[in-house]
């Protein structure tokens, strides 16, 4: 058995008393063509990458033509697309939706949404909220500011590792492994086990960043746009998200001593000591 089916048999209602109410008292009927189907979309997410018709049919354990029709009703919904080049599926505008619907309830995400827009509004330039996801860093909440850029950035836009402001931060602060995997996604490398860079130089830039909380980044990737990039940690140290401030080089001070810089770390640091916070408050109203 998959793993895909054993998760959902626990997730769907298929492991010992999952079936049961609130109460323990009785079953409750179910749809087996949605739980089916669920198995798909866990097979999709425990991949973290797009899968050939053929690798989800396995995952998921259905005959090929089965789990074909299955992903046509999972289509039309928008919980999965297909790629028209490669043929591969990959999460639908509908999984994206609860996704961040999800997202929004985290606390870290909560924190930081009001206290960007004041960042934003105060400073006069847009910024990025990024969290890890399986490609990389990827933006999901955009507060516009300025004048527009000349660069496509929304909802949803994954950020290069190596190449933004952005993903350097989350090289510097994930743990190995979760970097290792996203690297080798990002680099569509995933089963050749390609992983980040391991040289002095590297790694060198990487300590500048865990010791300042920022990195800045100037005509690069896009020339004309420069950028500030700080980490969010949660209660545990651990990286919760990134802020990313992005603007026309002309017009933005992209200096790790400048006023933007400056107001940038003192925001991400707030946030970081609001979640620090909350799970003290927590306790001390149950007790």
């Amino acid at each position: 058995m998959s793993k895909a089916v054993k998760a959902a048999e626990g997730v769907m209602g298929k492991g010992p008393g999952a079936n049961e109410t609130a109460e323990g008292s009785k079953t409750q009927r179910g749809i087996q063509s949605v739980e089916v189907g669920g198995r798909l979309l866990l097979a999709l997410a425990q991949a973290r990458v797009p899968l050939a018709l053929s690798d989800l049919a396995v995952a998921a354990e259905l005959a090929p033509g089965q789990a074909h029709a299955y992903l046509v009703s999972l289509s039309r919904l928008g919980l999965v697309k297909r790629d028209e080049l490669s043929g591969r599926y990959e999460p639908g505008p509908l999984s994206l939706r609860l996704g961040l619907l999800h997202l929004e309830h985290q606390p870290a995400f909560r924190a930081a949404v009001p206290r960007v827009a004041a960042l934003a509004e105060a400073i006069g330039f847009s910024v990025a909220i990024c969290i890890a996801g399986p490609q990389g860093p990827t933006i999901v909440r955009y507060e516009h500011a300025g004048f527009p850029l000349h660069v496509n950035l929304h909802v949803g836009t994954v950020m290069s590792l190596p190449a933004t402001s952005t993903g350097r931060v989350f090289c510097a602060c994930l743990p190995r492994e979760k970097l290792e995997a996203m690297w080798a996604n990002q680099s569509g490398a995933a089963e050749s086990g390609a992983s980040a860079p391991r040289d002095a130089a590297f790694q060198a830039s990487l300590e500048r960043i865990r010791a300042r909380g920022l990195e800045c980044s100037v005509d690069a990737p896009s020339p004309g746009i420069s950028s500030l990039s700080a980490p969010v940690f949660d209660e545990h140290g651990h990286l919760a998200l990134a802020l990313t401030v992005i603007g026309s080089t002309g017009a933005i001070n992209a200096a790790a001593e400048g006023p933007t810089a400056r107001a940038l770390v003192a925001t991400a640091r707030e946030i970081g000591a609001q979640l620090a916070l909350e799970p003290s408050l927590l306790a001390s109203s149950a007790s």
